[in-house]
């Protein structure tokens, strides 16, 4: 079923779908110092996709490797896993929670919760695409993510308070 022109969302057969790390990735846009783009992405360790008899009722949960942070920088890689951003050593995971799949005629959002840094702050993730092929899900989508509602607020004016999150998500059963 198309949502509108901007979403595909046809929706799979209910169950539990488990994601495919090898095949999954989330990928991050930002600034630095306003100017130049940065682009890298994280390792997803596991997770699950439920989907509910009623789409409202499904769910996501997604643990990604916080210290698999890669820019293509080993310099900023390191610094950024580190306690002055996400502080790996403490907070080794990156969690998130969907708990909502909202469809309307300007798209689908799936609503729920991340946790970073020990911080859980709530998300949305616009669905550009959810399909369903036999026992397969592919889904892509996108949020915004504020930092400092993380407490990751080191070196303001040199790194951008916003990051472009991007997923693109296969799981099967």
């Amino acid at each position: 079923m198309a949502i509108s022109s901007a979403a595909e969302l046809s929706l799979p057969a209910a169950g539990t779908y488990e994601i495919d790390p090898a095949a999954s990735t989330v990928r991050f846009a930002t600034r630095a110092l306003g100017l130049l783009p940065v682009q890298g992405t994280f390792s997803i360790r596991q997770g699950r996709i439920t989907i509910a008899e009623t789409p409202e009722a499904s769910s996501v949960g997604v643990e990604m490797d916080a210290a698999s942070f890669a820019s293509g920088i080993q310099r900023r890689d390191d610094h950024v896993r580190s306690s002055d951003f996400l502080d790996v050593e403490r907070h080794p995971t990156i969690q998130f929670r969907g708990q909502s799949l909202d469809q309307s005629a300007q798209g689908a959002s799936l609503r729920g919760e991340l946790t970073a840094c020990g911080v859980t702050q709530p998300v949305v993730v616009a669905i550009d695409s959810l399909v369903g092929e036999g026992k397969r899900i592919t889904a892509n989508g996108t949020a915004s993510i504020d930092r400092y509602a993380f407490g990751v607020s080191k070196a303001k004016g040199m790194a951008a308070r916003r990051l472009k999150i991007t997923l693109d998500i296969v799981a099967g059963r």
